[in-house]
């Protein structure tokens, strides 16, 4: 056990459960500490966010830092919850394994599935995180986000399959493509090599990113045909989960897409595998 970590714990508890500023010496003598044990470890806490110092007494609160994280915990599990009725139909209607992920940062992370009961499937499982840029589902979140979100993942772009996209402007525009299709389209994976994927964004209530929903499996059994017929549903799913979440625009979950794509545009993107 980290002794240190567990007394940095027992002092946000402290913060968070005080109804008023608390000063060194208060929290030393509650939490059992020496003075400069929790000085050190406040100042630990301002400078990563958690706590800010309150002139002119030099007493201590929490930040709005703790909410926020439990915020996201909250929105995860109201989302899941919401989600599984859409993912269940689009199981039953397309026989793939379904996926429901967020992002974090530029991963993706996979927070709830449905496995598919074809023998040969996508494996993948929940809490497994993936490379965002590389993904079907990360793809379609990302078409959500700013363009200068992209400069973030200048860094990690490297080669997982023959079909990986590695530069910011093949990223940007398999992003362009995703924002006019509706969906992001997958023939071959690029994280993993054999799979076939599409995957549509899911809004909040007030229009912001909650995840995505995606359908995948083996590009053996997925083709162009498969992807465009299954877009329409992945779609649907989506803004089925959003409408639940309180989203209110039923024409798109993308703006200005239409709702039942003809064929994707000649694109690397349906080319090679996002």
């Amino acid at each position: 056990m980290d002794k240190a970590f567990t007394k940095g714990l027992r002092l946000l508890e402290a913060l968070a459960l005080s109804e008023q500023p608390r000063g060194v010496t208060d929290l030393a003598s509650e939490l059992k500490l020496t003075k400069s044990n929790v000085h050190r470890l406040l100042m630990t806490l301002q400078s990563q966010g958690y706590v800010r110092q309150i002139p002119p007494h030099s007493t201590y609160e929490l930040t709005t830092k703790i909410w926020a994280l439990g915020s996201h915990v909250i929105h995860r599990m109201d989302l899941i919850n919401v989600a599984r009725p859409a993912m269940t139909k689009l199981a039953e209607i397309t026989g793939e394994t379904i996926h429901l992920s967020v992002l974090e940062d530029t991963d993706v992370v996979y927070v709830d599935k449905i496995e598919s009961a074809h023998h040969i499937r996508a494996h993948t499982s929940v809490g497994m995180r993936a490379p965002a840029f590389t993904m079907a589902t990360g793809k379609a979140m990302l078409a959500h986000m700013p363009d200068d979100y992209l400069e973030r993942f200048r860094p990690h772009l490297r080669r997982y399959t023959e079909t990986t996209r590695t530069t910011i402007k093949e990223l940007r525009e398999d992003i362009e493509l995703a924002r006019a299709q509706g969906y992001s389209a997958v023939l071959h994976g690029e994280w993993r090599e054999g799979i076939a994927a599409c995957a549509c964004a899911i809004l909040g209530r007030s229009g912001e990113l909650v995840g995505a929903i995606g359908m995948s499996g083996p590009d053996t059994r997925i083709k162009r045909k498969q992807i465009r017929e299954y877009s329409v549903h992945v779609m649907e799913a989506a803004r089925t989960i959003g409408a639940a979440l309180g989203y209110s625009n039923r024409l798109t979950a993308y703006s200005g897409v239409r709702s039942a794509p003809a064929d994707p545009p000649p694109s690397h993107q349906t080319r090679r595998a996002p």
